[in-house]
This record gives structure tokens, sequence and C-alpha cells, in this order.
């Protein structure tokens, strides 16, 4: 959610099952790690050398959180910064949340259908007091930071620069004298390490969060324990809302000439007791050594960067992605919550994050999981599917007691147990917002292939997504469904006229693509038979409204977009569905380029940071590779700090944009990732395209193992402008088809079974088995 500026239900709050403390056990007691076979070895060694050219070198001091060497495990998160002798470890976990809900939520009118009458009625006045958010008084649900470690260096040490290693995931400061300070959070441990050099043991500090006041907690015990063997243990245990306790503790001993730190953050859904918890951490971290704990971390960090690569021409661009790869690996791990606005780099300001640090479904959610499909980190993005399944029971909940209907609906703006969290009403309740979060399912099927995965879990899904639209949508005098209310994220903010005539293209684009994916989905689900009831509802939406006979997609049958603005939500059908494409008719095609001529028309004068991506994205789709490119290195350019974080504005000030403001949220990240997939492969509508809007700047571009639908994982490189060579290996087996992407020269194939069907090669490869051409 990126509304203009940050602002500022019972119990602090739901994690996904014990899933997590059940994982976080199971990984204290492995043996030890699965590394890639033999036969991806030298693919592993390339990919890890390779993502080493993009290592951050950062200029001490490090005076703000959000320039920040940034580290993570999925769960718990840390920042490393700081100057002169001082160093700071900022961290957080994320499932600490204050999920308390406003009493408002609890007055029966408090629906869907007053709501409805309140706009019918414009009752602008009344709509706010019923269901948005009152004052900064009330700054609940909230994601909360966990606080900060702080060491104080030897007299004769001082930083000097800064640094993270992305092989290793492991971050270091430089001190006086070429010694280093290094630090990580293990990947496979609920702990986090930290290895300063020196004779002397170094001294720390654990720092409360500044925010606990405002949320009404009584402040932190501390407390510290200094063992015989020389261990020194320091804490903080904070009650906050609710039967809510958590633990931030770190444990410093001196070994082999140097002082070993270990940081433990537990809370109750851990253990009853979850000091003495932390206490057990830390003493066999300690224990352990070193070396020991990093073993395992190493292990896994050389498997996620085994699975796929890109070799650019731009050391910028080339950066951020692998970058932002990392904040993958760092931020969004099965068992954990998925990635909400800061990930597990909640800010360090004394404040509470920006928007509450809330899960905002109308962009943010979604942008933020559109890129690990295509570098097959699958597992890394089922955080996000496992977790919307888990909270299933609670939006069908949301469905039947504020709708009023069968099915789900995902609240816009939400909390980690699923509730609302209240902010502009337009925003917050604009409910097939919410139900944009089954593309989610539908991806993850279409890109693994997994049967069981379709039939257990995306079908009946997107089904009790579609139930729930079905509740609320009305024939209207000619037989097309309409929503009694309808939005464009953010469209003229807060003001009333932002409910617009149903049905808004942004609404209309989400709804189009559920019931025809339901459509695509119900054969292989095993429920042919209920293919006709969603193309009924399908055939029963209107088609989109463009200006003229073919100009560009409207906002709304009624208004067209004349005004520049952050989200594209409008073009949804380009993309991220792909319902409207340039493969399509000859009409659909100059809808699209009027479409995005409208965009580079209007300017980006009210962008914010994902703007910027997206843009990309929908001119890749177009073929425009050139315009694809300039809009990402505009955005790595402006809106990125110096260690690789979006802060949404223009905060250099170098004329891209109106808003000037640095909040920090991950998605635009995400999406400058997606917008180099988009340029390099694209597999929509069944067919896979190879370098389809490729820049004629990166004439020397290469890939390596992206995965594409279909369950295929796709291997390129093209010098000089021109495709010399493709590998394509079958995951799940089925019919291929690529596009013809050699220009019209004479390629040899590896097999004697390949066809040029129109545009496209075709043939069938069994699990396993791999398609390669190159050019004679």
């Amino acid at each position: 959610m990126n509304r203009t500026k940050p602002r500022e239900q019972d119990g602090v709050c739901w994690r996904p099952g014990a899933r997590v403390a059940a994982i976080l056990t199971m990984l204290m007691i492995l043996p030890g790690f699965q590394l890639a076979s033999s036969a991806d070895d030298a693919h592993t060694a390339d990919s890890e050398t390779a993502v080493g050219r993009s290592n951050l070198d950062l200029a001490a001091p490090i005076e703000r959180w959000d320039e920040a060497v940034p580290l993570g495990n999925g769960l718990l998160g840390g920042l490393l910064w700081g100057e002169g002798r001082n160093v700071k470890l900022s961290l957080d976990r994320g499932d600490i949340w204050d999920c308390r809900m406003p009493e408002k939520t609890r007055n029966p009118d408090w629906n869907y259908a007053t709501l409805c009458r309140l706009v019918a009625g414009k009752k602008y006045e009344e709509m706010l007091e019923v269901f948005e958010f009152d004052t900064p008084e009330l700054p609940y649900p909230t994601k909360l930071p966990a606080g900060r470690i702080e060491l104080n260096l030897d007299e004769l040490q001082a930083i000097e620069s800064f640094g993270l290693d992305l092989p290793t995931a492991t971050g270091r400061a430089t001190l006086t004298g070429s010694t280093t300070l290094e630090a990580f959070f293990s990947a496979v441990e609920p702990v986090a390490l930290m290895r300063v050099p020196g004779d002397r043991t170094v001294d720390f500090t654990i720092i409360t969060p500044g925010v606990v006041e405002k949320l009404g907690y009584e402040a932190a015990a501390e407390g510290r324990e200094d063992r015989a063997d020389g261990t020194l243990i320091k804490w903080f245990v904070q009650n906050a809302a609710g039967d809510v306790q958590y633990v931030v503790a770190a444990g410093a001993r001196k070994i082999d000439g140097a002082t070993l730190v270990a940081v433990s953050i537990t809370t109750r859904s851990d253990d009853p007791q979850p000091l003495a918890l932390a206490k057990r951490r830390i003493t066999v971290a300690l224990d352990a050594g070193w070396e020991a704990v990093r073993r395992g971390h190493l292990a896994w960090w050389k498997q996620f960067w085994s699975k796929s690569s890109v070799t650019l021409p731009d050391a910028a661009v080339q950066q951020q992605y692998d970058l932002t790869n990392y904040f993958l690996g760092s931020a969004s791990r099965r068992g954990a919550p998925p990635i909400p606005l800061q990930g597990v780099w909640t800010a360090d300001s004394g404040e509470l994050p920006p928007w509450r640090g809330e899960y905002a479904n109308n962009i943010n959610t979604q942008m933020s999981y559109w890129a690990y499909l295509g570098a097959g980190h699958f597992d890394e993005g089922a955080a996000l599917t496992d977790f919307l399944w888990d909270l299933a029971p609670r939006h069908r909940a949301y469905a039947e007691q504020f709708c009023g209907t069968p099915g789900l609906f995902v609240p816009v703006t939400m909390a980690l147990d699923g509730s609302v969290i209240l902010t502009w009403a337009q925003v917050t309740f604009a409910l097939p917002q919410g139900s944009w979060l089954a593309h989610s399912f539908y991806l993850h099927w279409r890109y693994t292939m997994d049967d069981q995965f379709l039939k257990t879990r995306a079908y009946p899904y997107c089904v009790a997504t579609a139930e729930g639209l079905l509740g609320i949508l009305k024939p209207d005098g000619n037989g097309k469904l309409k929503l009694p209310l309808s939005t464009s994220p953010e469209i003229r903010e807060n003001q009333l006229s932002a409910w617009l005539t149903p049905n808004s293209t942004s609404d209309l684009s989400i709804m189009r693509w559920l019931f025809a994916a339901l459509v695509e989905m119900s054969a292989p689900a095993g429920k042919p038979e209920q293919a006709e009831r969603w193309k009924g509802v399908l055939d029963a939406l209107d088609d989109f409204a463009v200006e003229g006979e073919d100009g560009p997609l409207k906002l709304t049958p009624d208004e067209s977009l004349d005004y520049t603005h952050r989200h594209h939500s409008h073009l949804m059908a380009i993309h991220p569905f792909g319902t409207l494409h340039v493969e399509g008719s000859d009409r659909d095609r100059r809808i699209i380029e009027a479409s995005i001529e409208r965009l580079d028309a209007l300017g980006t004068e009210q962008w914010v940071g994902f703007s910027f991506p997206w843009y990309s994205c929908l001119a890749a789709r177009a073929g425009y590779g050139e315009r694809a490119l300039d809009k990402l290195e505009i955005f790595v350019q402006a809106f990125v700090s110096r260690n690789g974080f979006n802060l949404n504005g223009d905060y250099k000030d170098l004329g891209y944009s109106a808003f000037k403001y640095r909040p920090f949220t991950l998605e635009a990240n995400f999406g400058a990732v997606q917008a180099v997939h988009e340029m390099l492969l694209q597999s929509w509508g069944g067919r896979i395209r190879v370098f389809p809007a490729v820049s004629e700047r990166w004439a020397d571009v290469s890939f390596d193992n992206l995965h594409a639908e279909g369950g295929f994982r796709v291997s390129a490189e093209r010098r000089g402008g021109r495709t010399h060579w493709v590998r394509i290996q079958a995951d799940a087996g089925g019919l291929l088809r690529l596009r013809d992407l050699f220009d019209g020269n004479n390629v040899t194939w590896n097999r004697s079974d390949v066809n040029l069907v129109g545009q496209n090669y075709e043939c069938r490869l069994a699990s396993g088995e791999v398609l390669e051409g190159r050019v004679q």
C-alpha cells in the first residue's frame, strides 16, 4: 500500500499454526543439509561466483537504518549499521504483531450492507466514523519492531566500511587495521551470530524499541547473567497486548581471539518460557562456535543460488536483480510469515512502521511474490500460499459476517492474523482487490504443474474466492453482473468520489481473469462439469471499456484516466493477468499500444517506486524493450537506497516524481526482478518466448534455468543482438511450444522430432527430457 504519506482485534498475533515453531525445532536438530547433486555442481559453483559481482560495499558511516546491510532467515531479520566505534544491529521477527481490533468493528452495523447504504446516500462523514481508522491514538493492528543490539568496540577499532557478501549471506564491517567484524542470520537455525576480532571481550547493549508507550505496554523487564565460563547474556522481556510475550536476548563469549555474540528472539508461541528458550539457543550456538553454526547456513545459501541466474550488461540492474533475490531468501521462508511491506526489516526509527507494516493486498503483497516463479524459488514463494491457505477459515468468516456471503474475502489492508487494518474505506473494503491474491495460487500451479497442489489448494481456493464475489455481484438491466461498490486502487484517495461507476476496469480485470482461470483449471482439477458454470459467469461480465473503437483502456465504463497516477491497475489485464495480449486480435494490440502511450503522455509526476517496474512489465508484455529498460533504470537510479531497498519516493530529487519521501517497502524491488524476467522470458498462453523484449543496449545477455509456465526450465544466450543458443528442460513433461527466436537463421536441434508450426517450434518432452538448439 503506497498511500500519499506514511501514517501512523484481540491480542498480539496469530502465527501460521504451529508451523514456525515446528520448523525451527526441526532445524535445530538437523544433522546436515542436502547439497546439490553432482550434476548440478558446476552450475552451482558458477552461480555462486557470478552473484558475488553484486556484493555490497558501503562507505562508513551508515547513519540510517534504511541504508543498513540487510540480513535475515525468513523469520528473523537484522540491519547492520553504525559509525565510529558503535556497531548497531537492528532486530526484527516476522510474527511479532499487535493484532488488537478497534472496538467499532464489533458494532452490529459494521458490515458491507451499511457501507453500501452510506455510500449510496453520499453520507461521507458517517462513512468515515463507522469504517475508517480513528486517530493516531489508535495505532493497532501493527507490526512491531524487536529492538536493537549495539556493540561498543575497542578504543583502537573504528568502522571504515560495511559490506554484504551475497554468496554466503554474510554482513561485515571493516575495522581499523583491516580487521573485520562479520555477522549472519543462520539460514537453518533460529539464531544470529556476530564475530568481533580483538583481544578484549566486546561490551554490548540491548535497546528496547521506542514504541511501547504509544501502544500502552508496560516497559520491558531487562536482565543479565554473568556465567563462570565468561559468557555474558543480556535480555529484555516485553509483555504486549493479550497474552503475548517476546524476548530479545544476546550472549557474548571470548573464543579464539575474537568475541562471539549470539542473538535470539523468542516468543511464547515457541515455548511457554521464551526467556529460558532464548538462553538455551544462545548457549548452543556459542558452544558450537562460528564455523559449526555457519556450515548449515552456507549449504542452504549454496542451494539457493544454484536455482537460476541471469547475466546482464548493466551493472546497476544486475546488482538490483541479485540483491533482490537475496532479499527473497532472507525475508521469505516456508514455515515463516510471508513478506509484508517491510519484510523482516521493520523500521528502527523509534516509531511504528509506515502503514503499520501491513499486508497491502492491492499491489504490494502480490508484486512481492511475482518474481520467485521465474527464479525457481518455489519453497520461498510457497510462504504466501501456505499463509493464505491457513487463513482461509478466517476469511470465510469475514465473508459471512461482514459481507453476508459464502466463499471468502481477503481484507485489502491486513494484519498477520488475517484481520482488517482500518485505513481509507475505499482501500480497505475494495473486495475484488483482495481476490487478486488467488492469482498467486494459479501461477504457482502453472509454473510447477503440481497436480496435487492444483486439486487440493489452487482450485479450491480460487473457487472460494469466486463464491465470495458471486455473493455480491448482481445483474443490471442488461443481465451483466455488477458490483455494488467499485474502486481502482487509491484513485481520488480518501474522497467519496473514489467510489467509481461499477465495474471499474481494475475490478473487472480481476474478475475476468478469475473466472477464465476457473474454466481452465476445472478439467485438470478433476471438476470438468464445473467449467460451464464459470464460463457462464465470465460471459455475464462486461468487456473492457476503451476510448473510442480501439483507444486506451478506460478507468471505468464512463471515465478515462486523464491524470498521472501511481497505480496502473486499469491495465492489469495486460499485466499481470495477460488476458489482453499482443498475440490476440489486431484490435487488442491497438488497445494495448494506446494504453501504454497514454501512460507515457501522462508522465510520472505522481508515480512512486513500484510504478516504474510495473510499467516495465507492461511495456515488456507489449514487446517494448527500450521503454521497459528506461523505466527500470530510472527506478534503480532514483528510488533505491544504497543498500538496495526501495524507498518509494524520488528521495534524491532527480525530477522523476513529486513524491520526495523515503518510506521503505519491498514490493518494487521484486517488481524490478520481474521486469527483468519479462524482458528475458515470457510463457503466458501456453507458449515460451525467449528474449521477447530485450533492449538493443542488452546485445549480450544470457540466463540459466529460469522457469516458465508449463513446468519448463529455460537457459539461453544472446550475443551481438542475436540469439545463439537455447536449452529447455521439462520438469513436468508435456507439449512444448517455443516461439521462433532465431530470426530466420538455421538452427541445429538435439532432437529429430522438432517441427516448426506457424511461428512456434513444437515437440513433446517427457519429464527430465531436454531440447537444445544452436544457430549453425
